[in-house]
């Protein structure tokens, strides 16, 4: 779970970095507000969480899918089984 949160929090934040990435190019400080107007942020926050709805839906179609019923791990004769689909 922490995983797919932090794969979609990186989603997410790709275009903020790029866009900082893109403001030191042009010899300009991407700690100033000034370069953040409403707009860039607004498009910004847009592609982020486009990126990170699709990469939602990757991980669902295309991840690993495991059927069949879970056996949690359990201690069998003195050592610990890990949980499992059977």
């Amino acid at each position: 779970m922490a995983r797919s949160l932090l794969e979609s929090l990186g989603l997410f934040a790709a275009p903020f970095l790029l866009y900082a990435l893109f403001l030191i190019y042009r010899s300009r400080h991407p700690l100033v507000v000034a370069h953040w107007s409403r707009g860039a942020l607004f498009w910004l926050t847009f592609a982020g969480l486009c990126l990170a709805i699709a990469g939602f839906l990757y991980a669902g179609f295309f991840g690993a899918s495991s059927t069949g019923v879970y056996v949690p791990a359990h201690i069998e004769n003195g050592r610990l089984t890990p949980g499992r689909f059977q």
